[in-house]
Parts: C-alpha cells; sequence; structure tokens
C-alpha cells in the first residue's frame, strides 16, 4: 500500500498548482481520504477532508482554503487532486496527502481534526509561495 504524492514546487502570489496523489494497494473511492499542510514550525493541519463512504456532502475545506482549493479524484487512475488557486505566502507549506483504509460514516471535518487515524501517508511534496 503507497500513496505518492507529487506536484509541489515554486509558484509566484496569486499563481496556481495542482498537487497529485497516486495510490496503490487499495483503492481510493471507498475510504476517507485528505489533503494536510505542515508549515514550518507549525504544526499539521487538515487543509480538505472527504468520507468517499459518505459521500461529497462529507466534505470539508478548511477557512483558510474555501473557494481556491478544490479536491478531486480520477477513479480510472486511482489518484486524488488537490487543485490549488489564488496562492499566497501562507500557503507555503509541505503537503500530504493521507487515507484511512476502513470505512466508517464519520465526516470530512472529523477526519481533518485528526490526522493520527490516517493509515496511510504520502510522503510530501513541498508548495513554496513567493515572488
Amino acid at each position: 500500500v503507497q500513496l505518492q504524492a507529487s506536484g509541489g514546487g515554486l509558484v509566484q502570489p496569486g499563481g496556481s498548482l495542482r498537487l497529485s496523489c497516486a495510490a496503490s494497494g487499495f483503492t481510493l473511492d471507498d475510504y476517507a481520504i485528505g489533503w494536510f499542510r505542515q508549515a514550518p514550525g507549525k504544526e499539521r493541519e487538515g487543509v480538505i477532508c472527504i468520507n468517499n463512504a459518505v459521500g461529497v456532502g462529507s466534505t470539508y475545506y478548511d477557512d483558510s482554503v474555501k473557494g481556491r482549493f478544490t479536491i478531486s479524484r480520477d477513479n480510472a487512475k486511482n489518484t486524488l487532486y488537490l487543485q490549488m488557486n489564488s496562492l499566497n505566502s501562507e500557503d507555503t507549506a509541505v503537503y500530504y496527502c493521507a487515507a484511512h483504509a476502513r470505512r466508517t460514516q464519520d465526516s470530512g471535518l472529523y477526519y481533518c481534526l485528526r490526522p493520527y487515524v490516517f493509515d496511510y501517508w504520502g510522503q510530501g511534496t513541498l508548495v513554496t509561495v513567493s515572488s
């Protein structure tokens, strides 16, 4: 079982990036998945989380990214995406994708507040927003 994150890089303020998270060994669309980030000197925080066992209604967006970031999934490729628009310096962080490989009825908010419940983590990809 593996999650492979990619797509990070340097982007100017106001720019966009799309992060990818390819899963192998299990199917993303059956379980809770999320994007987290950790900025230097700060704790890891949940950005967007969704419990696919519940459906899109479970999606949680942190206030800091609402209207700018979106999550999507390509089931054929078993890949999760994070589209990030209108980036600013506060978005600079290492971004991680994660999956909780048990079917539950918990909300996306539940998962974003509890990174410790996730079973699998990608290696992290660095996003730097700077001019």
